[in-house]
């Protein structure tokens, strides 16, 4: 008997979507409110109020928390078809066109200006890839031979990171490229040949950081921030004392002193280090806890989905969730060169947010069909 296509695959019977991992997205979002509010007080005071920015956030959590409803019941076998992956990756590739077009923002071409609201398409480009190349996948699943997979995934995630890399975001290009091998070996690929290509794509990146100024000041800082405190090692340096300074317990949540404009961006690209700084290691490891079991949950709807299509996905998103907030955490901890990769549901930013909770949103739905 002929097998199907992913097309054609049955859906399983539909059962309740997963709790737990449902409250610990909330909690996630609850919890990032609460850090965005903290750590933007001083930035938020040149906008005219101290809940400015918390204020923005939180409509973007509303709006994201509609669309992971959305997308908790809508089929995901929709993404097993061919022109809904190509239109979404489409969609994908003419917005960070536009924003390759749009005016310089803080020194990158990351961002489109619709409606008087930024939009970041890199955020985007992150949850289209995985449906694309989990249809990719399952189609070469039902063949039972994953090589015809490697090529096709490696012009699709290499075009989309091109271009993002061109706007001057060399960590979501890299974030990119990790979730396409993270779902090659998935996907059953030897180690060895994963890491080969990782030695290829090495030298252009390294190319990549060194012909760029600011990225070659920001490798030179990470390997030695001490050698510039006050210029390309001040970032990493503040972030340190903001850890460091809140021991076990924090200082209290609001009581930070970093976020009084020492540590940059301490409400987005640092927003662990004043989580580190007012609720203390507590309050690290009750986050790091938080998405452990983002993670669990995640892998378990995953390996329980009923089909290739379903698995795929599942593990994708909640790989690139995960490793987006280990990356953040590693910066913050100066353990990565500074690469402005947000924290998934806490750090502020509408794009992100509603990108993590409309990848939470599929990952439930798959988690519904075990």
């Amino acid at each position: 008997m002929a097998p199907l296509s992913v097309d054609e695959e049955p859906m399983a019977k539909k059962l309740a979507f997963d709790a737990v991992l449902f409250t610990t997205v909330l909690v996630l979002v609850g919890f990032g409110l609460t850090a965005v509010y903290s750590a933007s007080v001083a930035t938020a005071q040149n906008q005219g109020s101290e809940s400015a920015l918390m204020v923005k956030q939180f409509f973007a959590a509303v709006v994201g928390i509609l669309l992971m409803w959305i997308l908790m019941h809508f089929d995901y076998q929709l993404f097993g078809r061919k022109p809904v992956v190509w239109s979404l990756f489409a969609l994908t590739v003419a917005l960070l066109l536009l924003a390759l077009l749009s005016p310089t923002l803080n020194g990158t071409n990351r961002w489109l200006i619709i409606a008087g609201m930024s939009f970041q398409p890199s955020e985007l480009a992150k949850f289209a890839l995985v449906p694309l190349l989990a249809y990719q996948l399952a189609k070469t699943d039902t063949l039972r031979d994953n090589r015809r997979f490697v090529l096709p995934a490696i012009l699709t995630a290499g075009s989309l990171a091109t271009l993002v890399l061109l706007g001057r975001d060399l960590g979501t290009a890299a974030m990119l490229i990790a979730m396409t091998a993270l779902l090659l070996f998935f996907a059953g690929l030897p180690l060895w040949r994963i890491l080969a290509a990782a030695a290829l794509v090495g030298p252009l990146v390294a190319a990549a950081i060194y012909f760029e100024p600011y990225r070659r000041a920001r490798w030179l800082a990470f390997l030695d921030p001490a050698a510039d405190p006050l210029g390309t090692g001040f970032q990493a340096l503040q972030s340190l004392i903001a850890v460091g300074s809140g021991g076990i317990f924090g200082l209290g949540l609001g009581q930070g002193l970093q976020k009084l404009h020492f540590l940059p961006y301490p409400h987005s690209d640092f927003v662990f280090s004043i989580v580190a700084e007012e609720l203390g290691l507590l309050g690290c490891l009750i986050l790091v806890a938080l998405f452990g079991v983002l993670l669990w949950r995640g892998a378990r709807a995953g390996h329980r989905a009923p089909d290739a299509l379903g698995r795929y996905l599942a593990w994708g998103l909640t790989g690139g969730l995960c490793v987006q907030a280990a990356i953040h955490m590693s910066v913050a901890l100066a353990l990565l060169p500074a690469t402005g990769i947000t924290l998934p549901f806490v750090s502020y930013g509408g794009s992100s947010l509603v990108a993590s909770l409309a990848a939470s949103g599929v990952i439930l739905n798959v988690s519904q069909h075990a």
